[in-house]
């Protein structure tokens, strides 16, 4: 499956900047860089120079100097893909990259596919599949926890504790298959008690990876909070206060959000995508009704809804009746989410009119949007719905949804053959769920795969990794 093919990509982000780091890799990666490169001192080769060493010189093509650059050589096994690797760090002109690309190209590389280096690292055993797929979560984390995941993922702590399993697994097999070979004499090699024992070993480590989804899933893709409540009670203010910027339109006018504007801040490392919506009330306006529509839309997809009410309107007894009901309306509705009730522009009332409203709702959570007041502690109220519990215990936490597939059917084979154990099933039976579960294992580290699934995880990922 090794492509032996000298590739070569860009290996920084597109567009002009500072430098930018170019990277060959295959048999032929220093030989073909050595032929563009003159060195400042003694027109030294780059092909006699120690592995893991920097080289300043001049990318030329011909007579022509393209520019100075700093060449980086990584002999084989010892570089990323466990073939020759070369790094020119040029400058980040586009004229300049392009040009030593072709040039690149016209002495013999040619251009590397999405993910490419990294499916080189995996198939020359430099990385497992889990790893390599923790590289690309890597380059996609965009706030602490999700970093911190993906760091302990490409690190190996969770295809370790796969492996493991799997050796456990393996070996208890190997047994049984054995029994199977000296069928005829009645013989147990596989000690049943301890096998149970494994079993259920397995099966609890199993589930808790299974439940870590839940968690990983928010950390990887952060938690939709649904901004929500009558037009004018400050629910764009409170999108700008926990932004910190002027991302939403703020007027007097009722009605001012007609379409729901989304942005994301990370609380406490974790990723919050905040989402203002229209204001919910009888209207005429066409437009207005169709953001209405889309509020309740926002409202279905979000995790958490921030429910927001005017406290100035509070003081009114028939309000505070219309208002208790439509909460009541959002909790039946939607049982399953956490609902945060808030009483904002609370600068405009008196110590007095404030502890009056308090009496009437054991929940609810004060605020000034505009002032800052509250805001901070509504973002201690939010991260409290994530369970970093694992995250700080440094626990290994499941993102990936192909991983969290193959371990629900591993655990559903695992069930298989305790249930198999429990009936005194025959060790030839037991030996086909035990393949399927171990089948399952090698399918998350990439012991067991195949050219299609290679092929939709690594086009997943950017160019010149």
């Amino acid at each position: 499956m090794i492509n032996q093919d000298t590739i070569v990509a860009l290996a920084t982000p597109s567009g002009a900047g500072a430098i930018a780091v170019i990277r060959l890799s295959g048999r032929e990666a220093i030989t073909i860089a050595d032929s563009c490169f003159k060195s400042v001192r003694d027109n030294k080769s780059l092909s006699g120079q120690k592995t893991h060493t920097i080289h300043l010189g001049h990318i030329i093509d011909g007579v022509k100097t393209i520019d100075e650059v700093l060449v980086s050589v990584f002999k084989n096994p010892n570089s990323y893909t466990g073939e020759d690797v070369v790094e020119v760090s040029c400058h980040g002109s586009n004229y300049i990259q392009q040009e030593i690309i072709q040039l690149f190209l016209r002495k013999g590389c040619r251009m590397a596919s999405a993910g490419e280096f990294t499916l080189r690292a995996f198939l020359n055993g430099k990385l497992d599949l889990s790893q390599a797929e923790a590289v690309a979560d890597l380059i996609a984390s965009d706030n602490e926890a999700s970093h911190q995941i993906a760091m302990q993922q490409m690190r190996g702590g969770f295809s370790s504790e796969i492996a493991k399993l799997r050796e456990e697994l393996m070996n208890f097999a190997s047994l049984i298959e054995l029994e199977l070979d000296f069928a005829e004499e009645d013989v147990e090699f596989a000690d049943r008690t301890k096998f149970k024992d494994l079993i259920e070993r397995i099966s609890f480590v199993l589930k808790r990876l299974i439940d870590s989804f839940a968690v990983g899933n928010v950390i990887k893709n952060g938690i939709p909070v649904a901004i929500v409540g009558e037009p004018n009670v400050g629910k764009s203010t409170l999108l700008n206060a926990l932004l910190n910027e002027e991302r939403a339109i703020v007027s007097e006018i009722a009605g001012t959000t007609r379409d729901t504007i989304e942005d994301e801040i990370s609380i406490g490392g974790i990723g919050f995508r905040f989402i203002d919506t229209a204001g919910i009330r009888e209207t005429k306006d066409v437009v207005e009704s169709i953001g209405i529509k889309k509020t309740f839309e926002k409202i279905e997809q979000a995790q958490v809804v921030v429910f927001l009410a005017d406290s100035t309107n509070l003081k009114e007894e028939s309000f505070i009746k219309s208002f208790k009901i439509e909460i009541e309306k959002i909790k039946n509705k939607y049982p399953q989410k956490p609902i945060i009730i808030i009483a904002n522009k609370i600068d405009k009332l008196s110590d007095f009119e404030v502890k009056t409203i308090m009496t009437q709702f054991s929940d609810l959570h004060l605020l000034s949007a505009k002032t800052g007041f509250g805001v901070e502690e509504l973002k201690d109220k939010l991260l409290s719905f994530v369970n970093t519990g694992a995250l700080r215990n440094n626990d290994t936490i499941v993102t990936n949804t192909r991983h969290y597939d193959s371990l629900l059917k591993a655990l559903d084979e695992i069930d298989k053959v305790r249930h198999g154990l429990e009936i005194g099933l025959s060790g030839d039976l037991l030996a086909i769920d035990i393949r399927q579960a171990l089948y399952y294992f090698g399918e998350i580290t990439g012991e067991i795969t195949n050219d299609d699934l290679l092929g939709n995880i690594f086009a997943n990922f950017c160019i010149g990794k």
